[in-house]
């Protein structure tokens, strides 16, 4: 697979390495931090590199001297048509059109694996994402963290990664019996009496199904009888129905799980024990007192022994309660010994997608896997922002189905799945992200998933016009074309927006940020649409020209941006455009 940035991070180590030889550079320099880049100013050249800067001081040279001996070195290798040495020691480089002709060309020969990498090496990475609890439709908020754990899990699968998606279901807390109450509330209302919805109880009309499918199942020979007869059978009911629901909203978004893990499960199996056993084999599980929260004291806080798990060794900023003073476990230690679990599954690495309101939950579960590991195992926490929606320029009103809440099911059903997911990555993770219902349906360039499927749907048109020309334009062909007309300024810089695909490919892998997918994908579409555009004043940079071997090169350029969109598209989880209606 071609990746141009990493072909010339050879050539300059390969340089390095020749003027080691020449006793220019003295033997056996570490080359690991040498970097090659697109420059910040386009102007200075095509690409910069680090390499100098890196060097000297185990060199025991200066920089500059190191790059102007670099520059000499590179500057005979026929890729490189100038190096200079810029600053304090960066070196840049230009390089030849040939070069950027045959990213084009790789572009179409590699066609949906333009990008893809071998850089996980078969890692096994579990991204658990979602992981809603099950006591009701999921809201927008859901929607984000769905569609950026699904995108994150589609990245590593394409950089060569054993990618496994995993859903933890929170079915153990006071939560679903809290559900088993509002369904029987409904199941006595499908039955004919008045439900009485208290405060405390979910009031969403979701729960009327749930009622009726009771009343279908046990007719009324649960009604007027206390909860110790119903409770724990109306509490797995609905949870079924509710897990139900959450797989069908993820369908409309796209998203599939490998795995769904229960919570409940933990309970009673001795799994909790075994995890927390395993900690105390290690010596970080002790009985103490906390010191009392810093800033101002509840009144209600008072100094008690607890069961604590020592996370300071493993940097956070307190000791952690696994175990309560009346015995029954915190709400950490299901969750530790479900990270021991992962952790026994034999991940390489782990990545938990949280809300925004689990920040405080960073420090001791990254504590807890570092210790249950030995520290071979790395866990990543990616917190995910709120999302705030919009319509005719006012906040977007909750949804009466969910009774608190917009739901996924409001937002797909306004914008549309694709639209969804695009939307959802153009902004970080941790930052705030505005979806304003109007704003993602417009046909404009500051809408970015308009703007990106509208470059792909002008890239079909071009395709469909040249083989109304009977010019060959399937990717076998345009691949063999003669290239050599590709030398404009401004298909050259194209063609070097496709080239940096997979270096950016592999960075957003390596800091699990599908976002920069999305980000490039708009730099891309610019580039496309600038030069469309400047077809329209400067007839020879047209596509379809006079002769079928110039056409065949401009539209092997173009094809190859369709081919990058789709890819980055892929990743992305959304679908490319043919033709925009």
């Amino acid at each position: 697979m071609m990746n141009l940035f990493a072909d010339i991070r050879s050539l300059v180590i390969e340089a390095v390495a020749a003027l080691a030889s020449a006793g220019t550079l003295p033997p056996g320099l570490d080359t690991a931090a040498i970097t090659v880049e697109p420059p910040r100013d386009p102007a200075h050249g095509d690409m910069a590199t680090n390499a100098a800067m890196v060097l000297a001081k185990p060199a025991g040279l200066s920089p500059r001297a190191i790059a102007e001996a670099l520059a000499e070195r590179l500057a005979s290798d026929p890729r490189v048509t100038g190096a200079e040495v810029a600053g304090p020691g960066f070196l840049n480089l230009r390089l030849a059109p040939v070069v950027w002709q045959r990213v084009v060309r790789a572009a179409l020969r590699e066609g949906a694996g333009y990008g893809r990498s071998t850089l996980g090496q078969g890692a096994r990475v579990n991204v658990e994402f979602v992981s809603a609890n099950p006591t009701g439709p999921m809201h927008v908020g859901h929607v984000r963290g769905a569609v950026f754990g699904d995108a994150l899990a589609r990245l590593l699968a394409f950089t060569g990664h054993d990618v496994t998606r995993e859903y933890y279901i929170n079915d153990g807390g006071a939560q679903v019996d809290v559900l088993a109450r509002s369904a029987y509330e409904r199941y006595r209302e499908a039955n004919g009496l008045s439900p009485e919805i208290r405060e405390g109880l979910y009031p969403g009309d979701y729960l009327i199904p749930v009622g009726a499918a009771l009343k279908a199942k046990y007719g009324d020979s649960l009604l007027d009888k206390g909860e110790q007869y119903w409770l724990a059978e109306v509490r797995e009911f609905a949870t079924g129905m509710m897990m139900a629901m959450i797989r069908e909203d993820l369908a409309l978004l796209g998203v599939t799980m490998d795995i769904y893990s229960s919570e409940k499960a933990l309970y009673g199996t001795g799994r909790i024990e075994a995890a927390i056993d395993t900690l105390r084999g290690m010596g970080l599980i002790y009985e103490g007192v906390l010191e009392p929260p810093k800033g101002k004291t509840p009144e209600d806080w008072e100094p008690r022994e607890q069961t604590l798990f020592r996370s300071t060794a493993f940097g956070d900023d307190v000791d952690r309660p696994v175990q309560k003073s009346d015995g029954g476990w915190t709400y950490f230690a299901p969750d530790i010994a479900y990270h021991y679990d992962k952790v026994t599954r034999g991940y390489d690495a782990l990545i938990d997608i949280f809300g925004a309101d689990h920040g405080g939950y960073v420090k001791r579960m990254k504590a807890a896997v570092a210790a249950l590991s030995g520290g071979r195992v790395p866990l990543d926490i990616k917190l995910i922002q709120l999302v705030k929606l919009w319509k005719n320029g006012e906040p977007f009103k909750m949804s009466k189905r969910a009774g608190t809440f917009v739901t996924l099911r409001d937002v797909v059903e306004q914008a549309g799945a694709d639209v969804t997911r695009f939307v959802m990555l153009t902004r970080k993770n941790d930052a705030t992200l505005d979806f304003d219902f109007d704003k993602v349906l417009e046909q404009s360039k500051d809408n970015p998933v308009f703007y990106v499927q509208y470059a792909h749907a002008r890239v079909n048109s071009v395709l469909r016009r040249a083989a109304e020309a009977g010019i060959a334009c399937d990717d076998a062909s345009l691949a063999g074309a003669d290239l050599s007309g590709l030398s404009h300024p401004a298909e050259l810089a194209l063609a070097g927006k496709i080239a940096e695909f997979p270096r950016l490919v592999e960075i957003a892998a390596r800091s699990n940020e599908p976002h920069r997918v999305a980000f490039y994908l708009y730099e891309l579409a610019s580039e496309f649409h600038g030069l469309w555009n400047r077809g329209n004043d400067d007839a020879s940079l047209r596509f379809i020209q006079g002769d079928s071997a110039t056409s065949q090169a401009k539209i092997a350029l173009v094809r190859a941006v369709g081919v990058v969109i789709a890819a980055g598209l892929g990743i992305l989880g959304v679908t490319p455009v043919e033709e925009m209606r």
